[in-house]
């Protein structure tokens, strides 16, 4: 079929870098793509805020990137299906403005609250007792100490800005807002609501609001929006956004998912018991279960999946691919064009330094010398919940060199996706045989075959890595027309290459993998002292 008469969806991806948007066929063939960046306001006390005005600013500059592009007719645009990062909170008056900016899922300032809310006298992992299973039952999970989730950012705000709570109209993740600015209407998602801890998800097919959870949450109900599917049509587009987007009024809004779940379908990992491994910003390793389930004591939990009457297991480790972002930062200099000698001489752009570190970490052998990097940079959600966390170069000497560095930061990621496949697999009961790898991250092989020799499993690398999250979106919206079943999505996304351990380097590796875990139980004390 011909581009230009095939039938479109545009996909939407808000994560926190910035905005990327994607003009993708029903079938998940990508036609254009484009991104444009939004800044992080970084504030004390563990403050992580984005604008959302500048969110839609950055979606209509990436959009309009595509459209002067003329590589197709608007008019092929069926439908828009938005995914992003999750649990955010953004405030909205009556009018779907904004009262203050959106609290991102870096922001830990809610924590004080989250402990006084979920704990006791007797405690189990830190939590009472007598409260623990009443959301384990209901929800499948509990709000995490760190303060990071969605009911922790509504309770921050109720505390330090009651003002701004009182003239709340709704509170909506950031996904759910840009859906409100499409369509007007106030709503989310069974999946994106769920990091608010207030939903019975017991029955997959019949979730709702828990009354009891709401009253003893402290938030009030009513600025909480209403529940759709992820597949269900919100609406169609506003009159003056129809307009402003050069898009007809008829385009459908689908529901859309937050990142974790649009990564697992992009990634074609749509079966019970497929594994993805996303290596972005931060990464995780998630997988589709047909059951209800929490670890508590490695804050894990089988939560909604976007498809339709599924569960999948829900994880996140803080940071992978940023502590590339920290390394370029801390390593870029701007003394001359010298690559040979200590420090990055070198000033280049973001990209430009990715190919510069992937072919640095090409020209050391597996295990860096020796150097374990830990990349706890903002602390850790699992397999261990801890705040305290940071990153670490350990077992430095006069012989390491920045390339050692940056093969280190390769390795250290790998080493805690390990660490999370290990208690993943515990989860599930069954073993994973390969992994479909996926983000920004999976576009390097030599990270590819990282994982594969660290993990040792097979690691399959997924066509254009980097738009998994939009490609999940459209098959969505696909799903959601009628054009494509939940069946077809495997055969839709193609494997670039595949990469299989070397056992050549298995002793090396399985030797770091053990003092890695090891140094985290030695540390974790300091840790807490230095940061707590």
């Amino acid at each position: 079929m011909s581009k230009l008469s095939e039938r479109c969806i545009l996909a939407i991806d808000l994560g926190t870098s910035g905005a990327k948007v994607g003009v993708i066929s029903t079938h998940g063939r990508i036609f254009e793509h484009a991104f444009e960046g939004v800044g992080t306001k970084i504030l004390p006390d563990g403050g992580a805020e984005q604008d959302p005005d500048e969110w839609w600013t950055a979606l209509k500059k990436a959009w309009g990137k595509i459209l002067r592009k003329k590589s197709f007719k608007p008019e092929q645009v069926d439908a828009i299906c938005c995914t992003g990062q999750w649990s955010g909170t953004v405030a909205v008056d009556r009018d779907g403005k904004p009262l203050m900016n959106a609290i991102i899922w870096m922001d830990s300032r809610g924590a004080r609250y989250i402990n006084d809310l979920t704990g006791g006298l007797i405690r189990v992992s830190g939590y009472g007792v007598f409260k623990l299973p009443r959301w384990i039952r209901l929800t499948g999970g509990i709000p995490a100490h760190s303060g990071k989730d969605s009911i922790a950012h509504i309770l921050f705000i109720k505390n330090a800005f009651p003002d701004i709570y009182s003239g709340t109209y709704k509170f909506l993740e950031p996904k759910d807002y840009l859906n409100l600015r499409l369509t007007g209407r106030f709503a989310a998602t069974y999946d994106s609501i769920a990091l608010h801890w207030v939903t019975d998800n017991r029955d997959i097919s019949h979730i709702h609001y828990d009354r009891n959870l709401l009253k003893h949450s402290g938030v009030d109900p009513d600025k909480l929006p209403e529940l759709i599917g992820a597949c269900d049509v919100l609406g169609t587009l506003r009159k003056d956004v129809a307009e402003e987007l050069g898009l007809h009024q008829s385009v459908k809004v689908i529901g859309g998912t937050p990142d974790m779940h649009s990564a697992a379908i992009g990634s074609g990992a749509v079966r019970d018991y497929e594994g993805h491994l996303h290596i972005g910003t931060s990464s995780w390793l998630i997988c589709h279960v047909p059951f209800k389930k929490t670890d508590v004591f490695h804050n894990m939990a089988s939560l909604p999946s976007a498809l339709p009457g599924r569960y999948f297991v829900a994880n996140e480790q803080e940071t992978a691919g940023a502590c590339l972002d920290f390394l370029g930062n801390a390593l870029i200099t701007e003394m001359g064009t010298d690559k040979t000698r200590g420090f990055i001489p070198l000033r280049v752009k973001r990209e430009g330094y990715y190919a510069l570190f992937n072919e640095a970490a090409g020209s050391i052998p597996p295990g860096s010398g020796g150097v374990i990097f830990t990349p706890w940079l903002y602390g850790e959600r699992t397999p261990v919940e801890n705040s305290t966390l940071r990153g670490s170069f350990f077992n430095l000497s006069l012989d390491t060199t920045w390339q050692h560095l940056v093969r280190a930061v390769f390795e250290g990621v790998a080493y805690n996706s390990r660490w999370l496949l290990r208690h993943v697999e515990r989860f599930t009961g069954k073993m994973m045989e390969g992994l479909r790898m996926i983000g920004g991250g999976a576009r390097s092989e030599l990270w590819c075959q990282i994982h594969a020799d660290v993990l040792n499993r097979s690691v399959y690398q997924v066509e254009e890595p980097a738009m998994s999250n939009l490609r999940g979106a459209a098959f969505l919206a696909s799903i959601a027309l009628g054009h494509l079943n939940v069946e077809d999505i495997p055969g839709c996304v193609p494997v670039a290459k595949v990469f299989t351990p070397d056992k050549a380097n298995s002793p090396v590796y399985e030797g770091l993998y053990d003092e890695f875990i090891r140094f985290y139980k030695k540390v974790k004390g300091i840790y807490s002292r230095l940061n707590g």
